[in-house]
């Protein structure tokens, strides 16, 4: 009997066993039966096109599509950043692979037209934060404007920010200008996102603060590369003549389209370089001088003085400011050469306008001080090379205390 029973419990745990197990099977065929469904239905409707919408307004002259409608994106607010598209992988390298060069980031649609019109094309260099001064050298000088620009880091996103602001609040300057830039490899610049002042024609451009602190800190612990920015500037001017200056040097009003004059009726010397007497205004002079009369009336009263007298008197000491100014500028009305300049030195450091053709600026030489010199020395000339000093093409640095 107790046998039997034994016998009998333990088949009723096997069919409990099978039961159970049938029971979880159909559980799990149900659910993947679920799931396969589930998934047919949702590829059905991802793959179905929807329907375009329809509209209570008089029917499109084109005839409707059975295509997807798609959503299209405009291209508004790329159309007035010119820079945004630079790819920041193809510059082209220095001499010792520490700068990467960057031709014609932007070009105004006016420039190669006022290049080809033109004798004399600007060419300057700057840092971001002194970029700003532009804009008093382009509302002198009508003439072409070669740019090159030193960034580093996020100050990319401030030259595009400055390249837009001009673009819609300056055309008449973005026009006939072209900007390029230099990046040094140790800290290449990033696109970064675009400051509210791009777009607002109100506002000043390039406001103080707002360069990173780490890029502000980068900066001043490396050396600023004049010698190529100046190089990069002078090679993409088009003209027969450029004149090379800071970007802190304003040039006289008129004087583009007085070199063109005197350049046309001057004979043609490849071997001549002009120099064009340079000027610092004291704070106290409220309006540029509007001739040389009215200079040399400042100079007799100590409110403009030659560029860098106070600070190195032998940058421009070979120019011969007191032969240029005894005349007193009521001898001619048209820019002419005013004597030929012969007590030339090493420390020489004029801003001057002659072909291209002239040595390119040593860029071993970095930072500030006796870098264009490099490039004035006169071994680095052939030796037939001559200096004029121009009588009434002058130009101003702005400003001193």
């Amino acid at each position: 009997m107790g046998h039997s029973a034994a016998h009998r419990q333990m088949g009723k745990a096997r069919r409990d066993k099978i039961w159970t197990w049938r029971c979880q099977w159909s559980v799990v065929t149900i659910a993947a039966i679920a799931l396969v469904v589930y998934n047919a239905i949702a590829n059905v409707w991802l793959l179905h096109p929807p329907s375009c919408p329809t509209h209570t307004t008089a029917p499109p002259s084109d005839p409707p599509t059975c295509e997807p409608c798609i959503e299209t994106v405009s291209n508004a607010a790329l159309d007035d950043d010119p820079i945004s598209r630079l790819d920041l992988r193809l510059g082209r390298w220095d001499g010792s692979r520490s700068y990467r060069l960057f031709d014609y980031v932007t070009v105004g649609e006016l420039y190669p037209e006022v290049s080809s019109s033109r004798r004399v094309c600007l060419a300057t260099q700057s840092s971001i934060e002194r970029l700003h001064e532009l804009l008093r050298i382009a509302a002198h000088w009508t003439g072409p404007i070669s740019v090159a620009v030193f960034v580093a880091g996020d100050e990319l996103r401030l030259l595009r920010a400055f390249a837009t602001w001009l673009f819609r609040c300056r055309p008449e300057i973005y026009s006939r200008l072209t900007l390029h830039v230099t990046m040094p490899s140790e800290r290449p610049g990033v696109h970064g996102s675009m400051p509210v002042w791009a777009r607002d024609c109100e506002t000043a451009p390039l406001p103080p603060g707002e360069r990173r602190s780490d890029t502000v800190a980068w900066r001043a612990r490396h050396p600023y590369p004049q010698n190529h920015l100046r190089n990069l500037a002078r090679k993409n001017c088009h003209t027969p003549y450029v004149f090379l200056v800071d970007v802190d040097i304003v040039p006289s009003r008129g004087m583009a389209e007085a070199l063109d004059k005197f350049l046309e009726n001057t004979p043609k010397c490849p071997l001549c370089a002009f120099v064009v007497p340079t000027y610092e205004l004291d704070r106290r002079v409220a309006n540029f001088p509007v001739n040389k009369s009215e200079l040399v009336r400042l100079s007799k009263r100590k409110l403009a003085i030659p560029f860098h007298r106070k600070v190195f008197i032998y940058n421009q000491y070979a120019s011969n400011f007191s032969r240029w100014e005894a005349s007193g500028g009521n001898e001619s009305l048209e820019t002419h050469v005013s004597h030929n300049v012969t007590n030339f030195e090493l420390l020489y450091e004029p801003f001057y306008v002659a072909p291209d053709t002239v040595p390119a600026h040593d860029e071993r030489f970095l930072g500030y001080g006796f870098t264009r010199n490099t490039q004035i020395f006169p071994k680095l000339y052939p030796t037939s090379t001559i200096f004029f000093q121009l009588q009434e093409a002058y130009i101003l640095y702005t400003q001193y205390d």
